[in-house]
């Protein structure tokens, strides 16, 4: 019989829980945090005590919408880092306790990496196309920027990377300059369908090789909103949909610059796109025409996977499963990790 995952995920400020039979998705189950809209981002504390109260309801519904009992559980896959300390401890201490109650294995696994092997998840109605060795991931969310080189399931190398700042903080940070609500990256998305995206020219980096730099983009904007709003107070109102369309340009311009460069330096065809950013219309559209162009195969993650999930921990815990690869009862959460895998 397959083996049976259960994956949780505590990173940030989403508590989910999610069972996949081998690589088939038989539930994923999300509870979002929105106490963290009044303060404009994620506060550790309050995101920590929501993961306690979320976390059993959570895994509780991911059980019956899988129709499988703990008894069925081979191992529980959890998300070891990166991530915020308290929010990532609340996942952990449950899967040991878990883990322990029941005597089977428990899995470690990178909230990154996860991103990546979401593209090998398949549905209980249908499988889901999937890239093939060797093949660029570009992950972009609102803590990292990456180009991973994908050679095997866990044989990955990160071949870019922002020096400063990621894409998905550019688009919040910015979106709270023009006053626009928390999450702002959905929210300049759905006003750039509305402006020109070349009403504005905001500063590129000039960074070596295939890294990223995103700091000088938010200065240039800022400054840019500074001396215009000057001249005219409502200069924001009057032009949301130009600006936050010109911004969005330039973020997938400078994004695809760099992909486009290492595809062509590794000569690779399987482009694959993954992250919380993964989500933004723009970036997906831009991506989808580029390898039209250069004929990639490009793999877009299916919406309901781009946000924090545990099905991309489940599917990793799969993966790590038919290695052998287990956790000790000791190990502890980290909020920073160097490698991939």
């Amino acid at each position: 019989m397959e083996i049976t995952i259960l994956g949780i995920e505590s990173s940030c400020d989403d508590t989910s829980a999610a069972v996949v039979r081998g690589t088939t998705l038989l539930s994923n189950v999300i509870a979002n945090q929105d106490v963290h809209r009044k303060w404009g981002g994620v506060v550790p504390e309050l995101a920590s005590r929501a993961h306690q109260q979320n976390i059993v309801p959570v895994v509780d519904k991911a059980l019956k919408d899988a129709d499988v009992s703990l008894d069925d559980i081979d191992a529980v896959a959890f998300t070891r880092g990166p991530g915020l300390l308290g929010s990532l401890l609340v996942g952990s201490s449950f899967a040991k306790g878990l883990t322990l109650a029941k005597n089977i294995p428990m899995i470690e696994c990178n909230h990154l990496l996860g991103h990546i092997m979401v593209h090998f998840l398949n549905e209980k109605d249908r499988e889901l196309p999937h890239p093939s060795f060797p093949f660029l991931c570009l992950l972009v969310s609102g803590g990292h920027t990456q180009i991973v080189w994908v050679r095997d399931y866990f044989d990955m190398e990160i071949v870019g990377q922002t020096i400063d700042d990621a894409a998905g903080e550019a688009f919040d940070k910015c979106a709270k300059v023009m006053g626009l609500p928390y999450p702002g990256g959905p929210v300049i998305d759905k006003l750039a369908a509305e402006g020109n995206p070349k009403a504005f020219k905001f500063a590129k980096p000039s960074v070596p090789d295939y890294d990223y730099s995103f700091s000088g983009l938010k200065t240039s904007f800022l400054y840019f909103l500074r001396d215009r709003v000057a001249e005219d107070p409502d200069f924001v109102e009057k032009n949301k949909g130009d600006l936050c369309a010109s911004l969005q340009h330039t973020i997938i311009e400078i994004l695809l610059a760099k992909l486009i460069k290492a595809a062509k330096a590794l000569n690779i065809k399987d482009i694959a796109l993954a992250g919380g950013v993964s989500a933004n219309s723009g970036l997906r559209k831009a991506l989808a025409e580029e390898g039209e162009e250069r004929q990639w195969n490009v793999f877009l993650p299916p919406f309901k996977f781009t946000t924090d999930n545990a099905a991309m921990i489940a599917v990793s815990g799969y993966f790590k499963y038919l290695k052998n690869d287990f956790a000790d009862i000791d190990i502890a959460p980290v909020s920073r990790v160097a490698e991939l895998w």
